[in-house]
């Protein structure tokens, strides 16, 4: 059985599945497609493994020796991106996909490829130009049905702190203001303070411990993180498990299968929406057909301590964490946890790099 079904259950993509469907393989001596791959940060394991599992899609099942796969890595700036995207167009490749550093500055750019011919894919971090097909998870669905797990948890009242992410990334954003749109309803819910994490364990732990230092009362944290770095930091505060929103990562889940008293729901982005972008631009390319719909979304499943209906996404899977089943000591902490899509066997060693 595979480490994708025992984790969080099949991966649904919704608006234009058609287009992800397997895709045929060319003759032997058909030259590859060049695409490249466009990616503003790599200060956390996600982005890391969201190159590798790009890179492994590209190299064995039915993408093997199809898919020239040019990854380009850029510091975290809109105008660095940007003159990486020009190199590209220059290049005239078959595509170009995009983890954005903003949902909008890209925009003049990317339309100056599509206007070139070239297939532009925007992933995780989305973009609004039209032209770009945008495929990501569903970023109001998952904030909003772990702040209703929270609300739920502290009985509609409480002090919590929130992570505003990393600065100018798109899903950031979206994902503060899906926890605060809930929280908004609960006037007995205070809002004592806000850190950002970067997605990464050590800013977030330290973010976690400066307002813990600073608030004596704090009964929920909301993270857009591991979750694991705030378990860490209440403790080394000597403070109470509070509820802590974070997401699946293998790291995460463990700590708060192993640690006493801990609450916690895991929201899934799985890693391998790099493989999915690079599958839907071959799909284009090979049929020169268009999906009808410019969005492509990831419903993933929560995994939690303590599972809940949620009454605002009524189809919300939750999958009850269990170390051994969707928390695994002997893998990598920082794993993201679906690890591949049902199309490609990505292990997990090559998704954590360790083969």
């Amino acid at each position: 059985m595979r480490l994708q079904s025992l984790v969080l259950g099949a991966t649904a993509l919704v608006a234009t599945s058609a287009f992800l469907a397997p895709v045929p393989a060319l003759a032997q001596d058909a030259k590859p497609y060049v695409i490249y791959l466009s990616n503003n940060f790599m200060g956390n394991d996600w982005r890391q493994q969201m190159i590798r599992v790009a890179e492994v899609s590209v190299a064995k099942g039915p993408l093997a020796g199809r898919v020239d796969l040019r990854v380009e890595n850029v510091e975290n700036k809109v105008e660095a991106q940007i003159a990486s995207l020009n190199n590209m167009i220059r290049q005239q490749p078959d595509a170009i996909l995009i983890d954005a550093a903003s949902d909008s500055a890209l925009n003049p750019t990317i339309k100056r490829a599509c206007e070139a011919g070239i297939v532009v894919i925007s992933f995780d971090q989305t973009v609004t130009e039209p032209c770009a097909y945008a495929l990501g998870s569903d970023w109001n669905k998952i904030p909003a049905v772990m702040a209703e797990w929270m609300v739920e948890q502290l009985g509609g009242k409480g002090n919590v702190i929130v992570d505003r992410g990393l600065a100018g990334a798109p899903i950031s954003a979206q994902l503060q203001g899906g926890y605060e749109a809930v929280l908004a309803n609960y006037p007995d819910i205070k809002i004592v303070g806000y850190y950002n994490g970067d997605y990464a364990l050590g800013p977030e732990q330290a973010g976690v411990a400066a307002l813990l230092a600073a608030n004596p009362q704090v009964d929920g944290i909301l993270t857009q993180g591991y979750g694991s770095g705030a378990i860490q930091a209440l403790l080394d505060a000597g403070r109470p498990a509070v509820p802590v929103i974070g997401f699946s990562y293998n790291v995460a889940a463990l700590t708060c299968a192993q640690t006493e008293g801990a609450k916690c729901i895991l929201g899934s982005n799985p890693a391998y929406l790099s493989s999915e972008a690079i599958k839907l631009a071959v799909q284009i390319l090979d049929t020169g057909e268009r999906p009808t719909e410019r969005s492509v979304v990831v419903n993933g499943d929560f995994v939690t301590t303590t599972p809940f209906t949620s009454k605002l996404y009524p189809d919300a899977n939750m999958l009850k964490i269990e170390v051994g089943v969707n928390a695994f000591p002997d893998s990598a902490p920082g794993l993201t946890l679906p690890i591949t899509p049902d199309w490609v066997e990505i292990t997990a060693a090559e998704a954590s790099g360790t083969n």
